[in-house]
């Protein structure tokens, strides 16, 4: 783990240290997380990774899958 420190400017940017910056590229997008007193920043999985709602429920909801896990 590393740890480093950044502050944030008055319009509330924060720099990431550029030897934390491996694999982030200009346009990411970053996940952040506020738990408590904590703030997490996470890299985002790419829009083209994630499957919508839609795509999920044709591939779930369907009576051959519930047929295999209704005795689960």
């Amino acid at each position: 783990m590393e740890i480093n420190i950044t502050k944030m400017s008055s319009r509330g940017q924060v720099v990431i240290p550029l030897d934390m910056r491996a694999g982030i590229k200009e346009g990411d997008k970053l996940i952040v997380i506020q738990r408590d007193d904590e703030i997490i920043l996470k890299k985002s999985i790419p829009e083209d990774a994630l499957l919508s709602e839609k795509s999920f429920s044709k591939t779930w909801l369907n009576k051959k899958e519930d047929e295999a896990w209704k005795d689960l």
